[in-house]
């Protein structure tokens, strides 16, 4: 069975983002997808060196716990990437995820060249992998926040859903946990799942 994974960078167990998440997640599973929520509390996720290790190893040498969510993040057929806004950025621990999961995967498929030469990209780790950006924010952020998602997703190779509007929320006033109210972006997410799914089966045919 085909699989996607929600990836969600917030801190808080049971937030605004988590909800968002799982609105996509119950479409798709509906769709006939199988489905995963990992969240990156109490995760020790370093941010990357840029030691170039990965050239040689063909994987990030810093161990903790990245490896087991890359591992995920390669078994999956398609990845949620879901962040609340923090001044108009997504969170730093999917920051560090997304930084060396592409650097590594871009390594992982590629073999490094001399100065004078240049590169025919034989693709990514990620390559063929579907993909979608989410993110929730009270008023405004959203939009720079997705577009850091998108641009890591589109240089790493993924084929991007989107859907009827922006894959976003409005919640979260005063720390409110109250995504549940937005229908209208409940309406956006779920017609995004239901991209995903039919782009997935499609590519499993």
């Amino acid at each position: 069975m085909s699989k996607v994974i929600a990836l969600v960078g917030s801190p808080r167990a049971d937030g605004n983002t988590v909800f968002m998440a799982n609105v996509a997640l119950k479409e798709l599973a509906a769709q006939g997808i199988e489905t995963e929520l990992i969240t990156l509390i109490g995760k020790q996720i370093h941010p990357c060196t840029g030691c170039y290790g990965c050239i040689e190893a063909k994987r990030c040498v810093i161990d903790d716990d990245f490896q087991e969510i890359f591992q995920k993040m390669l078994a999956a057929d398609g990845i949620l990437l879901c962040s609340p806004v923090y001044h108009a950025s997504i969170t730093p621990e999917l920051k560090a995820v997304m930084d060396r999961a592409g650097f590594s995967g871009r390594w992982a498929a590629n073999d490094m060249k001399s100065k004078s030469e240049s590169y025919s990209w034989g693709g990514t780790v990620f390559s063929g992998k579907v993909a979608s950006p989410l993110a929730v924010a009270r008023r405004a952020g959203q939009d720079f926040a997705i577009a850091q998602m998108l641009m890591w997703m589109m240089v790493n190779d993924f084929i991007v859903v989107g859907s009827t509007y922006w894959n976003l929320f409005m919640a979260g006033k005063g720390g409110a946990k109250d995504a549940a109210e937005d229908s209208e972006g409940i309406g956006t997410i779920e017609h995004m799942a239901q991209n995903m799914a039919h782009v997935i089966k499609q590519l499993n045919k």
